[in-house]
């Protein structure tokens, strides 16, 4: 059976819980749009979840906002088609949902309450976009990348013998 992801927002005026095969918190990502929603140590995790099983406590508090991509891998300025959702009281970040991928939500780790399974290695996504003043913790055993991984949330915990049925 899935993880039940239980999470908040700091002040509590919003909690959600989701259903995850995939609750290991081993993807750090360093652009700036997640550094800068939610990543106070220079990266954001994201965890995968199932959309149908998003449950939500206090969604009038809910607000969305939707970045704009301007960067070497894009032609001019465009609107990211993903949702992040913060709660309007304090400001914590909470999900991610995109609808080009409409089965699945991205709970941000730092807002998820339960406990979350040690991931045995972390992966170190868009590091061609991280901070200066960043130094990033690399572990014997991580993997690295400019851009993105080879290998999906789901794949990687399947390939890793994490995913939880």
């Amino acid at each position: 059976m899935p993880l039940k992801l239980e999470g908040s927002c700091h002040c509590g005026a919003v909690r959600f819980t989701a259903l995850s095969h995939t609750p290991v918190p081993y993807q750090r990502c360093y652009c700036s749009i997640c550094r800068k929603q939610q990543g106070g140590g220079g990266y954001a995790i994201n965890l995968g979840a199932s959309a149908e099983s998003l449950h939500i406590d206090g969604a009038d508090r809910l607000g969305t906002y939707r970045a704009t991509i301007a960067d070497e891998e894009h032609d001019g300025c465009e609107l990211s088609t993903a949702e992040r959702r913060f709660c309007t009281l304090c400001g914590a970040a909470l999900w991610l949902f995109d609808p080009t991928w409409p089965d699945l939500v991205h709970p941000f780790a730092s807002a998820i309450d339960t406990d979350l399974p040690a991931p045995p290695s972390s992966v170190h996504l868009m590091l061609k976009y991280k901070a200066n003043w960043v130094q990033p913790a690399i572990e014997e055993g991580d993997r690295c990348f400019d851009l993105y991984p080879e290998l999906s949330i789901a794949d990687w915990h399947k390939a890793h013998a994490m995913w939880v049925d």
